[in-house]
């Protein structure tokens, strides 16, 4: 499958300095920061520095270096807000959308991780 990435959306406008955001954390492959509109006390987008537009283009194409990388920088993300309950929290949901039918809103791959009250069910039958 081809990608075709748009180096023009928000998150790479952000990775290049031209949008500011509340870094919670900066690896050499990763930025997690705060989200703008919050769904919950804790929601933190983490994003590959790399462009990447969706999970399945991420795993498929970055080094592992940057899926290392990456997946640590979460379960750092998750100590540090304290939702992770192997270390005292109580929960989080991290949550990707692709394409479409995802309701992909910006193409650049991220991950939210949503936390600190109750989420609820994630989907309700149609």
């Amino acid at each position: 499958m081809a990608y075709t990435y748009d180096d023009q959306n928000v998150f790479a406008k952000i990775l290049r300095g031209e949008i500011p955001n509340k870094t919670v954390l900066e690896t050499g492959h990763t930025l997690a920061f705060e989200d703008i509109q919050p769904q919950a006390p804790v929601h933190v987008l983490v994003i590959p520095k790399g462009a990447y537009v969706d999970y399945a283009h991420f795993v498929t194409e970055a080094s592992d270096a940057e899926i290392v990388d990456f997946s640590r920088t979460v379960a750092e993300i998750c100590r540090l807000t304290g939702v992770g309950p192997g270390i005292g929290g109580k929960g989080f949901r991290a949550i990707t959308n692709a394409g479409e039918d995802g309701v992909q809103e910006v193409q650049h791959y991220h991950l939210h991780i949503i936390g600190g009250r109750p989420l609820g069910r994630m989907l309700q039958r149609s």
